[in-house]
């Protein structure tokens, strides 16, 4: 019993590989932490990000249509803007970032789609952004009013 037990640890230890479709090594271009060791951070060599627009009106909007827009935003700090992620505030708007690090002086996009069906009246849906920037958080905002085709037709 104690042979099976431990083949049974062995193989769930062993198996537990590293899900890196390189080499199994983590990229160095992607890590890059604002503080260091000692908890300061040099807020001068950090990359800054800036939305030209932090939020969006896309007015009327016909139920079940998937409208989108394009975020764009500028690096203006001093090292590789980094985006890890960025989610819509529900499942029914989703966000698309540019994958690559940002130079300083750089642009890239987040391309946000809406869709909206179910959904009526006045929506304001948030983007959390998330970035190797100080803060690590930045929210853009997307905003409209759906219009249930019934109503479409009485304006």
């Amino acid at each position: 019993m104690k042979k099976l037990i431990l083949l049974i640890s062995a193989i769930a230890l062993f198996s537990c590989g590293n899900k890196n479709e390189k080499d199994g090594k983590i990229d160095g271009e992607i890590v890059n932490f604002a503080a260091s060791g000692d908890g300061k951070v040099d807020k001068d060599k950090l990359p800054v990000i800036k939305f030209a627009e932090g939020t969006f009106d896309f007015g009327k909007i016909i139920q079940g249509e998937k409208v989108s827009h394009k975020f764009t935003f500028t690096n203006e700090g001093k090292s590789n803007l980094i985006i890890t992620s960025a989610k819509g505030s529900c499942g029914c708007t989703i966000a698309e970032p540019t994958k690559e690090p940002i130079a300083p002086g750089a642009t890239g996009t987040i391309d946000v789609v809406f869709d909206s069906n179910g959904k009526s009246g006045m929506i304001n849906k948030n983007v959390s952004v998330v970035t190797n920037c100080e803060p690590n958080t930045v929210f853009i905002t997307i905003t409209g009013n759906v219009i249930v085709p019934d109503d479409a037709k009485k304006e």
